[in-house]
């Protein structure tokens, strides 16, 4: 740690500077935990960080990496108190040095968004010049209000009579697009223009399987048994499932959103396992990531190796919920999905389903070359 005259660089949140008086108690936010753990101290130190002056608002927001969800919402609160009293006295916010911070990847997603918010607050003609930086952000907490002002500029073409230019201009929308309702939206902003839109093709979603089940899960014992599929693929072979003879037949789902409902092939069902598998074809050794929603008990191999999975129900389910990050190599990949339901009857627990697709790290799909 490198002292220069009275300020204390921190090398792992990036290259802003705090006052090193404000270290102890940054040290004492970044400390709180579950069940008011630390809270008591946390309070007293947000004081002492709310008394800086703007100029450390960058640090504070850079601090914010690696932090836990208490201590984010302490070290926005500190923040907040800054801004409100240094705008009070007329006192200027550092605006590059939040926008080195904001357009800086690496960060905190939601410290990031709030440079934003700074900036726009501050300078909204600035904001606006940053925004079309973010359409293909990682972040949602920037990328959403980057496809907003997209399709408001598209609706200023349709509005003008220039059809050809909104759509072009929507359908540019859609493409950066990542959260569900944004996505309904455009697409029917599209279709009301009198165009259609293939939302599977564009989204990259994995449409192609082969699905095989039921196996049991009484008991939720089947997510960790491991069943005849984990073990090799056998497309051709037979297997003994929960109540019989079971084998592999072909899946091809039609939802927009590309739901794989396991409840259509295999007929809905309770305290079951499912699997799908797939092939995947790269033209060349390649980074991506499979990114998975579900709402069901699930986990994931790729080329028989596994990935991740998590043992809960019914809890939500949104598009690209899970990303996992994996190395395809050149040519044939192999994936496998394991899917488990349990023994809720209610309506809203029948669910069985997930929706998949690879992608790079900005969510851009990456389409099997085969």
């Amino acid at each position: 740690m490198v002292l220069l005259s009275g300020l204390i660089l921190l090398p792992s949140w990036g290259a802003a500077v705090l006052p090193a008086s404000l270290k102890e108690p940054l040290d004492a936010v970044r400390a709180v935990g579950p069940e008011g753990r630390g809270n008591e101290a946390a309070g007293a130190a947000v004081l002492v960080l709310s008394a800086a002056n703007a100029d450390a608002i960058p640090a504070l927001l850079e601090s914010m990496d690696g932090a836990n969800d208490y201590a984010l919402n302490w070290l926005r609160s500190a923040v907040e108190a800054i801004v409100q009293r240094e705008g009070a006295a007329g006192h200027p916010l550092p605006l590059d040095a939040l926008e080195t911070l904001l357009r800086d990847r690496s960060h905190e997603p939601r410290a990031r968004r709030m440079a934003y918010e700074l900036i726009r607050r501050e300078d909204p003609a600035r904001a606006a010049r940053l925004l079309p930086e973010f359409q293909n952000d990682p972040g949602a907490e920037l990328r959403r209000d980057a496809v907003s002002e997209l399709a408001r500029a598209a609706a200023l073409k349709a509005s003008g009579g220039d059809r050809a230019g909104a759509v072009e201009a929507y359908r540019r929308a859609l493409g950066f697009a990542r959260e569900a309702d944004q996505i309904d939206g455009l697409a029917k902003s599209i279709t009301d223009l009198g165009e259609t839109v293939d939302l599977r093709e564009a989204f990259g979603w994995v449409t192609r399987w082969k699905v095989i089940g039921p196996f049991d899960n009484t008991g939720g014992a089947g997510f960790g048994q491991g069943f005849p599929p984990e073990t090799g693929i056998e497309a051709s072979g037979e297997f003994e499932g929960k109540k019989g003879r079971v084998q592999w037949q072909d899946f091809e789902t039609k939802d927009d959103h590309g739901l794989v409902d396991f409840n259509g092939p295999l007929s809905p069902l309770k305290e079951v396992t499912a699997y799908a598998w797939t092939e995947v074809w790269s033209d060349r050794a390649r980074p991506v990531q499979i990114r998975l929603g579900c709402k069901n008990g699930w986990k994931v191999w790729l080329n028989g190796r596994f990935i991740f999975g998590r043992d809960e129900y019914h809890r939500n389910m949104e598009m690209d919920q899970y990303r996992l990050p994996v190395e395809l190599k050149a040519g044939r990949n192999t994936l496998l999905v394991k899917c488990c339901q349990n023994e809720q009857t209610e309506d809203w627990t029948k669910e069985w389903e997930f929706q998949l697709r690879i992608t790079d790290p900005e969510g851009t799909p990456v389409r099997s070359s085969r």
